[in-house]
């Protein structure tokens, strides 16, 4: 007999959970912090989105992507698949043409269930996270100009309250907290292991 799954994702309410992104828990619960972001990029703020795909495996995971070494900025880094909106673009219609081009995922396979609360970078990027079930099997082709290698992290530990570590770095002549996920090949901090925090709570029911 199979072993029960540690957690079962239900669309239906997902869905309800992200019905009203205003009212969902956040990690940035104050503004202050946002505008000190929009003033030390000069006022200039440019809209994306990304995609948070939910994979529904057995233990179902949250897929993401280590970005490429040969990229201009965030080289190296952890992200999920998305980019800068184009015009006339939805935050969905974004994140999944970017997915498309990033990681070759069609852009009918995801099922979107909502938005997570819309977070501005310190790079003056104010992204909206779609969330989204992906079920298995689907191929990935990561284009190697801008994915090194997409991999997926476990939802039972995102789920784990104590498994975000809060750290502290002077960056660029400012002291900066931000939050670091556990992996044991790669470092996710910055705005990606924020929606990472946000996402937990909404799946821990946060807020409800």
């Amino acid at each position: 007999m199979s072993a029960a799954p540690l957690f079962a994702l239900d669309p239906d309410d997902l869905r309800a959970r992200l019905a009203d992104p205003d009212r969902l828990p956040r990690d940035r619960p104050t503004p202050e912090d946002d505008l000190d972001r929009v003033a030390r990029t000069g006022g200039t703020v440019v809209p994306a989105a990304v995609l948070v795909p939910l994979v529904m495996r057995p233990e179902p995971t949250v897929l993401l992507t280590l970005r490429s070494a040969r990229l201009k900025s965030h080289s190296g880094q952890v992200s999920f698949p998305g980019g800068r909106m184009e015009e006339g673009e939805t935050p969905e219609e974004a994140a999944l043409r970017e997915a498309e081009e990033e990681v070759g995922l069609h852009r009918s396979l995801p099922e979107l269930v909502g938005r997570l609360p819309s977070l501005l970078t310190g790079t003056g990027f104010a992204v909206t996270p779609v969330v989204a079930l992906l079920r298995p099997p689907f191929a990935l082709r990561p284009d190697p100009g801008e994915v090194e290698e997409p991999f997926e992290y476990p939802l039972a530990r995102l789920l784990d309250p104590a498994a975000p570590e809060r750290r502290r770095q002077e960056f660029r002549g400012r002291m900066r907290e931000f939050w670091v996920w556990p992996h044991d090949r790669h470092y996710i901090w910055g705005a990606t292991a924020s929606m990472l925090v946000t996402l937990a709570a909404v799946l821990r029911g946060e807020g409800d």
